[in-house]
């Protein structure tokens, strides 16, 4: 589906197939000597031909088309070799397109998750299965991409709009936002969504999810009329959906260290504890890739409570985490 949000911006909803997800925003921003795509996609076939009859439907040549990338993740940058030409300007921020080229070029991309979702507690069956299935499987090159870098406070002009990047870090390290502070748009990633919650996930690095806490509430201060998000509905209310996020957060980390009141937990078992808005019978029903997804976003929530000295993790014998 193609929709006019406002003049000379464009929705493009990119499908990716197999996923409840559904479909990726991808927005078009028409300029005048150059047009700005935020966001690509999924690399499949089927996303593909979306987004190029889409283009081609909006007359939009790709010699005159630059990209920017909201963020790593595959269904927002998997497309960009196939779209891309050699006048293309590809914008990331340093830290996410280190990992997007990492992913392209590694010859095992998932050793380091693979390592530390076992040793939060899945098994050797249920992370293969999870990995095997991962979106980011789905590159279309091994050659790395070029970026131009971009950081907080850089300027992008196209047409009658001068966008903002506001680094927002937490669903990825490297996750930017843009807002056009004359029209009060806020194309929004990843980062805050209407209808679901992003995916806030820690494998061993950093405080991902005290890194979003902060993101949602530093972007709380913009004047917002309108947030076009990398997925879903677009909506207007965004202070309103930033409070019910940091509320879901507050939930779900009290949650996490209610589960571990009955002893010492990997990951994984306080995954299996807390409550999912998943159709299941039984946590052993859930589908290996949701338990991974689940797991990772369990133990943002206790990394974010271990940093605030309320909870401490051990490794037994075998390098198995437990917190307490």
């Amino acid at each position: 589906m193609i929709e006019q949000i406002l003049p000379d911006i464009f929705r493009l909803e990119v499908p990716i197939p197999n996923s409840p997800l559904k479909a990726t925003n991808a927005y078009l921003i028409r300029g005048d000597d150059r047009n700005l795509l935020v966001d690509t996609g999924i690399n499949n076939e089927k996303s593909l031909a979306f987004i190029c009859s889409g283009l081609a439907e909006l007359a939009i040549d790709l010699s005159k088309t630059d990209f920017f990338i909201t963020h790593m993740h595959a269904d927002h940058s998997g497309l960009i070799s196939a779209l891309k030409t050699d006048t293309s300007i590809l914008y990331a921020t340093a830290i996410d397109a280190k990992s997007i080229n990492n992913f392209l070029m590694a010859a095992d991309p998932f050793e380091k998750i693979y390592i530390a979702a076992c040793r939060n507690g899945l098994s050797h069956e249920d992370v293969v299965m999870a990995i095997n299935r991962h979106p980011a499987n789905a590159v279309s090159s091994k050659e790395p991409l070029d970026f131009t870098m971009i950081a907080e406070g850089a300027i992008l002009t196209v047409g009658d709009y001068r966008f903002t990047c506001i680094e927002t870090p937490g669903h990825t390290k490297g996750h930017v936002c843009l807002y056009e502070p004359n029209r009060k748009i806020l194309l929004s990633g990843d980062h805050i969504l209407g209808d679901i919650s992003p995916n806030i996930t820690h494998w061993g690095e950093g405080n991902p999810l005290g890194d979003f806490l902060a993101s949602l509430k530093k972007i709380a201060l913009l004047p917002v009329d309108v947030v076009l998000p990398g997925h879903r509905r677009i909506f207007t209310d965004c202070r309103t959906r930033i409070s019910e996020l940091l509320e879901h957060h507050r939930q779900r980390a009290d949650e996490a260290f209610a589960i571990l009141g009955d002893g010492p937990k990997t990951g994984y078992q306080v995954a299996a504890s807390m409550t999912w808005d998943m159709v299941y019978n039984s946590w052993e029903d859930i589908a290996a890739a949701q338990k991974f997804f689940a797991t990772g976003e369990a133990l943002s929530h206790l990394r974010y409570l271990e940093c605030k000295g309320l909870i401490y993790s051990v490794k037994d014998d075998d390098h198995v985490v437990y917190w307490r």
